[in-house]
Order: structure tokens, then C-alpha cells, then sequence
């Protein structure tokens, strides 16, 4: 680590106002979404763990969702909400490297596991016989943890990339919290060799992913239309479409955020779509996938009904 980044004990994040007034109707407002994020997506995990007529592979990947989902949220709303709170923005050094790392672990695992995801509904409804075989449950097992597994390297690359650069255009993150784009803002250095290879490398792994997603959707919607019943169009188009449309609102507004011309860059439209990618989908998650799949609709209201009646 360089003398200059060392002798930064702190950073600044961004306010989302500079009103007062409007610092605590951002908390309250974000507060109230971080609340229904965290008890939707709590729910969900509880309700696919007691439930053993959702111990599928598919719901054993959501649960896993789920999971990651309310870390995102545990690790980028809370202090920025405490700072709105308390009218501050200071976060120490070590922990805005504890933030950049949990985040990029947890958005990146998100991102395999929704590739891993595609996959499984893809042999579900193009391979139905041979799914058991292909998705066992050492096989869910497998992937889940690669997901993780993949996702935590990821991390340890980018976190340990951004903050050995030497900083020395002063600490002020323009962003709700510790993110690498507006951290590489203050390094005093170009890019060295490590780094173009790192972001191509990630590039290409996450262009890879969503490659892999886009045909197998475009496979599964082949063979949803060749099904005769209207009924097997709605079960399948139920699992599908939730999964399809948190993974565009993900990897739309991500590509956006890092690859958006500087000429178009600027402290709202940055805080605008960081909230579009990092706190919209882990908040509509547990919404999307409740309104449109029946079998969990009905596993939660089961498990909630129990809950009161045996209070």
C-alpha cells in the first residue's frame, strides 16, 4: 500500500441532499425499503427452508438469491443511512475496503448464481427428462458454491486492485457508499498492465454470463412455444419471466454505471443508477418472484397463516 493511500484514515461519501430536511426524508424513505427488502427476502429464505415441497433445485437457488440479496442491502444501506441520520459523511478506511469487498463478493455471486439459474430453468423446460440427472442435489450444491466461490475471488482481485493505487486527489467517494469506479477517481496513477488485464478479464467473464443467459432464454422460449397447453405456457412463462426480468434490471443498469462515457457523468445520474442496480433488485426480488409463482405464494401464506394460529 502507497504512503499517500495509508495516510487516508477516512472518506466522504455522498449525501443523497444537502438539505437537512431532505437527508431525513432519504433516510426514512430508504429505510422503509431496506425494512421491506430484508422481510421479503427473509421470508422467502425461511419459507423454501421449512417447506420441504420447495426443497427443489430451483427454489434451492432462489433461497440462495434471497441470501445474497439481503447481504447487497445489509452492507450498503445501513451506514449511508446512519450518516444521513446523524448528518455525517465520514467512513473509515478499513471499513470502506470491508464494503467494496463484501459488495463486489456479493453482486458478483448474484450475477453466477443468476447464470447458474438460467441454466436450471433451461433443463427444466428443454431437458425435463434428463433433469434429475443433471441437476442432483450434489449438482445444486455444486454450483451454488462455485457462485459463491467465483464470486468471493472475484472480490479479493478487484478489492486488492482498486486499494493498492496510490490516492492522491483526496477522499471524497462521490457515491452513496465505498464503490470501486469512484475510488479509482482519486488514484494519482494510470491503469498498469495488472489492471487492463483484471477489467478485461471481468469484462469478458461478465459478458460471458450474460451471453450464456440470452441463449438460454432464447432456447427456452423456442420450446415454451412448441408446448400445446396453455397451461404449460403459464407455468413455464411463471418461472421464467421473474428470473428473466431481474436479470435485465441487474446487468442493464450495471453496464450502464461502469460503462457510461464521463461526458454524460455526474453526481445524480451516478447516485440514480448505483440505486438501480444495488438496491432496486434485492428490494423487487421477493416481490417479483411472490407475484408471479403461485407454489410460493401459497408455501408463504401457509407459513404465515401457522405462525399466528400457533402464537
Amino acid at each position: 500500500m502507497s504512503n499517500s493511500s495509508s495516510s487516508i484514515s477516512q472518506f466522504l461519501l455522498l449525501p443523497f441532499a444537502d438539505t437537512r430536511e431532505l437527508q431525513l426524508l432519504h433516510f426514512c424513505l430508504f429505510l422503509g425499503i431496506y425494512l421491506a427488502a430484508l422481510l421479503g427476502n427473509g421470508l422467502i429464505i425461511i419459507t423454501i427452508a421449512c417447506d420441504h415441497h420447495l426443497h427443489t433445485p430451483m427454489y434451492f437457488f432462489l433461497l440462495n438469491l434471497s441470501l445474497l440479496d439481503m447481504g447487497c442491502m445489509l452492507t450498503t444501506l445501513p451506514k449511508s443511512k446512519a450518516n444521513s441520520l446523524w448528518d455525517t459523511r465520514e467512513i473509515s478506511y478499513s471499513g470502506c475496503c470491508t464494503q467494496v469487498f463484501i459488495f463486489v463478493f456479493l453482486i458478483s455471486a448474484d450475477l453466477f448464481l443468476l447464470t447458474v439459474m438460467a441454466y436450471d430453468r433451461y433443463v427444466a423446460i428443454c431437458h425435463p427428462l434428463h433433469y434429475g440427472t443433471l441437476l442432483g442435489s450434489r449438482a445444486c450444491v455444486h454450483m451454488a458454491a462455485a457462485a459463491w466461490a467465483t464470486g468471493f475471488l472475484y472480490s479479493v482481485l478487484h478489492t486488492t486492485s482498486t486499494f493498492s493505487l496510490p490516492l492522491c486527489h483526496g477522499n471524497v467517494v462521490d457515491q452513496f457508499f465505498c464503490e470501486i469506479p469512484p475510488i479509482l477517481k482519486l488514484s494519482c496513477s494510470h491503469y498498469d498492465v495488472w489492471e487492463i488485464g483484471l477489467l478485461g478479464f471481468s469484462f469478458f467473464l461478465d459478458f460471458g454470463c450474460f451471453v450464456f443467459i440470452v441463449v438460454s432464454y432464447v432456447q427456452i422460449f423456442r420450446a415454451v412455444l412448441r408446448i400445446p397447453s396453455q397451461q404449460g405456457w403459464h407455468k413455464a412463462f411463471s418461472t421464467c419471466l421473474p428470473h428473466l426480468a431481474v436479470v435485465s434490471l441487474l446487468i442493464s443498469t450495471a453496464m450502464f454505471a461502469y460503462l457510461k462515457p464521463p461526458s454524460i457523468s455526474s453526481p445524480s445520474l451516478d447516485l440514480l443508477v448505483t440505486v438501480l442496480y444495488s438496491v432496486v433488485p434485492p428490494a423487487l426480488n421477493p416481490l417479483i418472484y411472490s407475484m408471479r409463482n403461485q407454489e410460493l405464494k401459497d408455501s408463504v401464506w401457509k407459513l404465515m397463516t401457522e405462525f399466528f394460529i400457533h402464537r
